[in-house]
């Protein structure tokens, strides 16, 4: 049986009593597993031999030599390997899965279905199962489409509307559709557990990466919905809302979020432009959005005086949005700043390693994350027992 780790108010982690067989790799599943396994959920990563793609994906390495991509998202787990297209790995693969209360895989749609390890088979026999299943472009006629990140942010949109108009489509710059995704499918896997906490049943949650962009589309989807036109890249300005983008300063780059008319006199008083805000062309936001380009004008020339980081203190004090573009580094130290503790350090108990980690973002008021294990190497667990009895939440059907 799973460990129930506790949280720092000393009660029980809300899925200590969840175990997951996690064949995913690469980013999406592998993120979804670990955030439920910082609640205390025990995971399985079921690897092959070669390991997950992400291992042999560096540099950068950690201290230890782990890659920072692997170890970005496999915190908290157990490693085993199982070649499936072996007897032995097969056979070891379902045991697995027969003791599992959550399988998740993000496989090209059909290759678990030839290996007897899809939904429809594992039910049979475990119809309490709740199996998450992740693709890049669903089962149907894009099921044989290769669901890379980049390759869904090009075909999904997103490029089209990132970058400056006269530059090329860009990509963001993390694989942001697989965390998309990765958030989704935990979402789809606590609904569906909560249905079998009320009905004893489990069913299949389905996520796709394309799915989840467009969804993530939102404002600009629903622009194009409405009038059939595809929004244009607009660099960092936005589509309905001025002045919402970034300038150019005496040092550095700032961004300035205008949301409504008072801010937007607030700036132009700050700025020393007392009279921009009563302009006809600036004195409500629709108008200032139609009178776009005159308006960046303005205002960067006025910007020059001064550095973003004062620009930052002097805005702020008036109440206006805005605050100098960041490295990842400066980031971090703003997040510590402001005691949101954005990085943790996971210490092995058996080996004493040690694995400098991103937090779990969610914080629950009756419960902590619990941060467990460092992220394991290929097959560490192999040969654990713990995965030999069915969870006492687990009924086996006939």
């Amino acid at each position: 049986m799973a460990s129930t780790p506790q949280s720092n108010q000393g009660v029980p982690s809300p899925l200590a009593d969840i175990r997951i067989a996690d064949f995913s790799r690469v980013l999406a599943g592998p993120l979804c597993s670990m955030m439920l396994a910082d609640y205390g959920a025990e995971v399985i990563k079921i690897e092959g031999p070669a390991g997950d793609d992400t291992r042999a994906w560096i540099p950068p390495v950690a201290a230890d030599g782990t890659g920072t991509y692997f170890a970005s998202v496999n915190r908290n787990k157990k490693s085993v390997i199982a070649d499936l297209t072996s007897d032995d790995g097969l056979s070891y693969a379902r045991e697995l899965v027969a003791g599992c209360d959550v399988v998740i895989e993000n496989f090209r749609p059909g290759v678990m279905a030839k290996f007897g390890l899809d939904y429809q088979t594992v039910a049979k026999d475990r119809p309490d199962i709740v199996y998450c299943s992740i693709s890049g472009f669903g089962t149907g006629a894009g099921a044989d489409l290769p669901g890379y990140d980049l390759l869904v942010q090009a075909l999904g949109g997103l490029m089209s509307i990132t970058g400056f108009p006269e530059g090329e489509p860009s990509k963001v710059g993390v694989a942001l559709v697989d965390v998309l995704a990765g958030q989704n499918a935990i979402a789809g896997i606590l609904m569906a557990l909560r249905v079998r906490d009320a009905t004893g049943a489990g069913q299949q949650v389905q996520v796709s990466l394309l799915s989840s962009l467009l969804a993530a589309l939102v404002n600009q989807g629903a622009a194009m919905l409405a009038t059939g036109n595809s929004p244009a890249r607009l660099g960092n300005a936005h589509p309905s809302i001025a002045p919402y983008e970034t300038f150019r300063t005496g040092g550095g780059t700032l961004a300035v979020a205008v949301g409504n008319d008072r801010q937007f006199a607030a700036l132009a008083s700050a700025l020393g432009l007392p009279g921009l805000a009563e302009q006809a062309k600036f004195l409500t936001n629709e108008r200032r959005v139609g009178s776009r380009a005159g308006l960046r004008a303005v205002l960067e020339g006025a910007f020059l005086a001064d550095t973003a980081s004062q620009w930052q203190r002097k805005l702020l004090a008036v109440g206006v949005p805005a605050g100098k573009v960041n490295t990842v580094g400066e980031a971090f130290e703003l997040a510590d700043s402001l005691g949101l503790e954005p990085s943790i350090v996971v210490t092995d108990p058996a080996t004493g390693r040690e694995s400098q980690q991103l937090a779990s973002p969610i914080r629950l008021s009756a419960a902590a994350p619990s941060y467990r294990q460092v992220p394991p190497a290929l097959g560490e667990h192999q040969g654990s027992t713990f995965a030999l009895e069915f969870p006492a939440t687990s009924v086996k059907g006939s």
